[in-house]
C-alpha cells in the first residue's frame, strides 16, 4: 500500500475509533480502555506514514506526556473522566502541537457549552427563587450562544466579532470607563448565574466529555491533518 493510501486508511480508522468513543460515552458515560490503547498503539504507524523523524517523534511523545499530566490533574479535581484523560493523551500522539492546540480549544468550547447547558437542565427549582432561576437560565443561554458563535467562526474561518461591529461598539461608548464597567457587570452576572446553577444541582452531573473530544478531533482532522496527509502522499 502506498504512503498516501496508508495514511488515509489510518485516518479512516481513527475517525471510526472516535465515533465509537463518542457513542459509548453518550450511552454509558464510558470509553473502553482497549479503544484508547488501540488509538495510542496505532500512532507509530501514523508517524511512519507521515515520514516523522526522531525529533518529530520526541515532540509527539513529550506532547502526549504533558497532556496526560494536565488531564490527570483535571481528573483529580473531578473535571474530566478517566476515559477522557486516556483518549486525550492518545490523541496527542497523532496531532502536531499546533493542530493539537486547535483541538484543545475547540474541545473546551464545545465541552464547556454542553456542560453549562446540561447543568442548567439539571437544576432543582426552589420556590421563591424564580428571579435567580431566570437569571441563571439567561447566563446558560449566553454561555451556549457564545460557544456556538466560536464554533461557527471556526467553521467559516471568520472572526467571532467583526471589525465593523467593534468599531461601532467603541463609537457608541462614552469612554473606556463604560467598557470596563460593562465588563465588570457582565462578569458579575456570569459568576452569579454559574454559582446559582452549580449550587442547585439535583444530582451529580456526568458530562459525556468524550463527545466534545471526538468532535474536536474529527474537526481538526478534516481541517488540518487530512491536508498534511495529502502533502505526505
Amino acid at each position: 500500500m502506498s504512503g498516501g493510501y496508508f495514511s488515509y486508511a489510518l485516518l479512516a480508522a481513527l475517525a471510526t475509533a472516535l465515533l465509537t468513543a463518542a457513542l459509548t460515552d453518550l450511552r454509558r458515560r464510558e470509553i473502553k480502555n482497549w479503544l484508547n490503547a488501540a488509538i495510542a498503539l496505532a500512532a507509530p504507524l501514523w508517524w511512519l506514514a507521515m515520514g516523522f523523524g526522531p525529533l518529530d517523534v520526541a515532540f509527539q511523545l513529550a506532547l502526549a506526556a504533558g497532556t496526560f499530566v494536565v488531564a490527570c490533574l483535571l481528573f483529580a479535581t473531578g473535571q474530566m473522566g478517566g476515559g477522557d484523560v486516556k483518549l486525550l493523551g492518545a490523541l496527542a500522539l497523532w496531532f502536531t502541537p499546533a493542530s493539537f492546540m486547535d483541538l484543545v480549544v475547540l474541545m473546551a468550547v464545545v465541552g464547556g457549552g454542553a456542560s453549562i447547558a446540561m447543568a442548567a437542565l439539571n437544576m432543582q427549582r426552589v420556590p421563591g427563587e424564580s428571579v435567580r432561576d431566570a437569571l441563571a437560565g439567561l447566563v446558560a443561554l449566553a454561555w451556549v450562544w457564545c460557544a456556538c458563535a466560536v464554533v461557527f467562526a471556526l467553521a467559516t474561518n471568520r472572526p467571532v466579532v467583526s471589525g465593523a461591529t467593534l468599531e461601532a461598539l467603541f463609537a457608541s461608548l462614552p469612554g473606556l470607563w463604560a467598557l470596563g464597567l460593562a465588563v465588570i457587570v457582565a462578569l458579575g452576572l456570569l459568576l452569579f448565574g454559574l454559582r446559582h446553577i452549580m449550587s442547585h444541582q439535583k444530582s451529580r452531573l456526568e458530562v459525556p466529555y468524550g463527545i466534545a473530544i471526538a468532535a474536536a478531533a474529527l474537526w481538526v482532522m478534516g481541517a488540518d491533518t487530512l491536508v498534511a496527509a495529502r502533502f505526505a502522499a
